[in-house]
């Protein structure tokens, strides 16, 4: 099992705002399969970076996001718009959990 996470370096001032469209990503990625999706933030009123927002979910394998059987909600083109228009930089980190 893997822990995947998103990190999203937005621009100052918008991570309220990012953090709600990129949890709306999560919810319509859920809707399709993904398992629980969570998006959390720091700095501000806690410690660590601020202007950075994660999303992150579990998967049982890893895959390839251009493999055939990848998917993608339908209607999500205008929310990555305007995420795009939030964010200074992305990257995606994998993390491998022990089986019980």
């Amino acid at each position: 099992m893997y822990v995947v996470r998103r990190v999203f370096k937005v621009k100052p001032g918008t991570t309220h705002k990012a953090a709600k469209v990129i949890a709306q990503l999560a919810k319509a990625y859920e809707k399709i399969g993904r398992s629980p999706t969570r998006v959390y933030w720091s700095g501000y009123t806690v410690p660590g970076p601020s202007n950075t927002v994660y999303m992150d979910w579990t998967e049982e394998t890893l895959g390839s996001p251009y493999d055939e059987a990848a998917s993608e909600p339908e209607g999500v083109g205008e929310l990555y718009k305007e995420l795009h228009d939030l964010q200074e930089e992305t990257y995606i980190e994998f993390y491998e959990m022990p089986q019980p």
